[in-house]
């Protein structure tokens, strides 16, 4: 049997691990069944945002008449080498990972699907190996929903519209969460009818105000069709007919396309984790507050465990298991920072930490600082019709909880609270801050001066 010093099972995040330990002088195999890169490389992250930048671009031009601007509204795209140059470019990245590996002295890049044969035993293409420390860091995929007549039928996947290079003129669209809410607004914006069949809400998780303004916006854009539970697919003649029952009634739609956008499952049920005494919990892999798994010796990150479902969530996971493994720093358990988030739709969404719900649910004295778009200089410039900044604070020492954004650019201004969150700022601080005028983050500033004045007044909100 052939032993490393080190085996990580999946290239996305564990290269984290793989790389810096195999440039650290130690045997590391790579097991990758897939392309190189993980799902954020070849069917994630970068490919979806790839797609989302044009489609903005696309909303843009449709729109620029709000500003006086004369265009042609019989906008076009060439979906198909816009697709075609997406594929290429995250294709090229990914065998630039396989040739650098190929070349590594340390690196053993193994193609194939890895499973557990015993105690830090694993066998893949029919050999068996083993290492001193294993990570396991495959991912997840696509959840399918068992609706009647779905499988056998050609739908869609976030996996295959990424790569899809046919613009359907109609497409249903099965969730209501951030993977379908972005492959929708992409799809629309580049002129396919979408029809949203949710069974609960628009992203559910959010702060439900932001939430609430982001269906509001949302649905000017989309047909959302809200407590709609499919009952039933059907495809013929190069269409999807899904029967559905929302209040009670039984409906139908029919479109070209179907997108399952369902949620996501783990992978760790693909490794036989039994066999090397491995513990799931609901699929997902249970670890400790070290990360390690019930195997002395194996440990896991990212998505299959499902502590936050984000590439930089699994980056700071990875990090966090070198520097205490590798690179000696001091073995203690995992601290998460307050863990941000953005979806990348019509109009973005971004948020870190604590939601308005959350804290009323936990009985926290809390204040609420929200200010709109539209009240701030640059929201005037970009004629906000919507959209809004909004920051929680705890009464008594005035820290801040939680911030949430919808609107123009609200990915990247929700990093100001991020590092305001890092640095356990409060309120003072983020009132003694010089913003630039007329800038987009004087909203924050807004929104701070508005919880400033609801903790004066002594209420929760102004």
């Amino acid at each position: 049997m052939k032993k490393f010093d080190v085996i990580t099972i999946g290239s996305g995040g564990g290269a984290k691990i793989s790389s810096p330990a195999a440039s650290m002088g130690y045997k590391v195999a790579v097991i990758e069944k897939d392309r190189l890169g993980g799902t954020c490389l070849n069917r994630g992250c970068i490919p979806s945002k790839m797609l989302i930048h044009p489609a903005d671009v696309a909303i843009a031009i449709k729109e620029a008449k709000r500003f006086d601007i004369n265009n042609d509204p019989r906008l076009s795209v060439n979906f198909a080498r816009l697709v075609n140059r997406i594929s290429q470019t995250v294709d090229t990245d990914s065998d630039k990972i396989a040739a650098s590996y190929s070349k590594h002295p340390h690196i053993t890049p193994i193609k194939g699907e890895a499973k557990f044969a015993g105690n830090k035993v694993i066998e893949v293409n029919g050999e068996q190996i083993t290492a001193d420390k294993i990570f396991i860091a495959v991912g997840a995929r696509p959840r399918i929903p068992e609706i009647p007549g779905l499988a056998g039928t050609p739908y869609m996947t976030s996996t295959q519209a990424l790569r899809n290079t046919i613009l359907p003129e109609s497409m249903i669209i099965l969730g209501g969460g951030y993977i379908a809410c972005e492959l929708g607004h992409a799809y629309a914006a580049f002129g396919t009818r979408t029809h949203f069949l949710v069974r609960s809400s628009l992203l559910r998780h959010e702060d439900s105000e932001i939430a609430a303004e982001f269906h509001k916006v949302f649905s000017q854009y989309h047909d959302i069709r809200l407590k709609a539970v499919p009952t039933q697919v059907e495809y013929a003649h190069g269409h999807f007919t899904v029967h559905y029952t929302q209040e009670g009634a039984t409906q139908t739609i029919t479109a070209k396309a179907l997108l399952v956008a369902a949620g996501i499952v783990s992978n760790a049920d693909t490794l036989n984790p039994e066999s090397s005494g491995i513990e799931l919990n609901n699929g997902f892999v249970k670890v400790n507050d070290y990360l390690e798994t019930a195997a002395p010796g194996v440990y896991a990150l990212g998505d299959c465990v499902g502590h936050y479902f984000f590439r930089h969530n699994v980056n700071f996971e990875g990090e966090y298991l070198f520097d205490t493994l590798f690179a000696g720093k001091p073995s203690t358990p995992i601290v998460y920072p307050p863990m941000p988030h953005a979806i990348f739709t019509h109009p973005q969404v971004a948020g870190v930490d604590k939601t308005e719900d959350e804290l009323k649910k936990k009985g926290v004295d809390y204040v609420v600082g929200l200010n709109p778009y539209k009240s701030s200089a640059m929201g005037m410039a970009l004629l906000s019709e919507y959209g809004f900044c909004k920051l929680l604070f705890e009464r008594k020492t005035k820290r801040l909880l939680g911030g949430h954004m919808i609107g123009e650019e609200a990915s990247d201004m929700i990093h100001m609270v991020i590092a305001y969150m890092n640095m356990n700022a409060t309120l003072d601080d983020m009132l003694r801050t010089v913003y630039i005028h007329p800038a987009l983050p004087e909203i924050v500033r807004n929104a701070a001066r508005k919880a400033k004045a609801a903790l004066d007044k002594n209420v929760i909100r102004v």
